[in-house]
């Protein structure tokens, strides 16, 4: 990183009518919540699995839901509970401060399910959630192709065990079991009518903006569904990530740094 790549972002955010926030789960890195594809990954956050030799792909999939449901919601129970009690860094507030300038403002597109842009202030319509968000509930069994709030659910969690120990969330509909709104692996019952909803509302925002800038923050290469998106956007993009901070294009200032370090930077420059 040099200072010539901030000023050379700053010019971007500065000559910008709208900006693409595109943000995997680096994002949150900075605000204490755990990537399970970094380093130390899902066993170090969650020894139980672990113990049981249970991988991420095992437990982030709905079989899971039907064979072992107190083990699945332990999981996903726990980590309703670290997003609702998570405070989000101060690079969310940077972030909205350089769209207020712009005269469409900011549309989010993120991988992540954690809802924290929305927690940090961002408006929920521009938020498109690319694999749902665990902060909705959806039948198991996809009745009804319903899509509710999960602010009723209050999960206990036994952390020794990953097991979740209060009542197991139902569908009002049917009463089988509920599980997150949340596109996991080998999933053909997400429901992504809540998804799609977001996606109209981006294509309609990009249709406003004629000098849009990208901000890619903390994408992974292992699923690259942010990183192409933000690549296809056809404008100037920053890439913010420690690692996988290759370019392939023209146009694209890399910068070598986690999400909080690297926006403090621009913000301080920008200021």
């Amino acid at each position: 990183m040099t200072t010539s790549q901030i000023h050379q972002c700053v010019e971007f955010i500065a000559q910008a009518d709208g900006l693409l926030i595109t943000a995997g789960a680096g994002m949150g890195v900075d605000s204490g919540l755990p990537d399970f594809r970094g380093e130390g990954g899902l066993w170090k956050h969650y020894p139980a699995l672990g113990r049981a030799k249970i991988g991420f792909t095992s437990i982030a999939c709905p079989d899971a839901f039907t064979s072992n449901p107190r083990l699945a919601w332990g999981f996903y129970g726990h980590r309703l509970r670290l997003y609702r009690d998570t405070v989000p860094h101060e690079g969310f507030l940077a972030l909205q401060r350089w769209a207020m300038g712009m005269e469409h403002g900011a549309f989010v597109f993120t991988s992540n399910v954690d809802g924290q842009f929305q927690k940090s202030g961002f408006d929920s319509k521009r938020v498109m959630e690319a694999h749902g968000s665990i902060h909705h509930l959806q039948c198991l069994n996809g009745c009804m192709f319903d899509i509710w709030p999960a602010d009723e659910f209050d999960p206990l969690i036994d952390e020794d065990k990953c097991i979740l120990s209060s009542d197991l969330p139902a569908c009002p509909h049917c009463g089988e079991i509920a599980r997150p709104n949340i596109l996991m692996f080998g999933d053909w019952a997400w429901l992504d009518h809540r998804t799609e909803i977001q996606r109209a509302a981006l294509i309609a925002w990009r249709k406003k903006v004629t000098r849009p800038v990208v901000i890619e923050i903390g994408a992974g290469i292992d699923i690259p569904t942010v990183r192409r998106f933000g690549e296809g956007f056809n404008a100037p993009l920053i890439r913010i990530n420690p690692q996988a901070d290759e370019v392939p294009t023209k146009n694209v200032i890399s910068l070598r740094m986690g999400a909080l370090a690297a926006l403090r930077l621009i913000d301080q420059s920008i200021h």
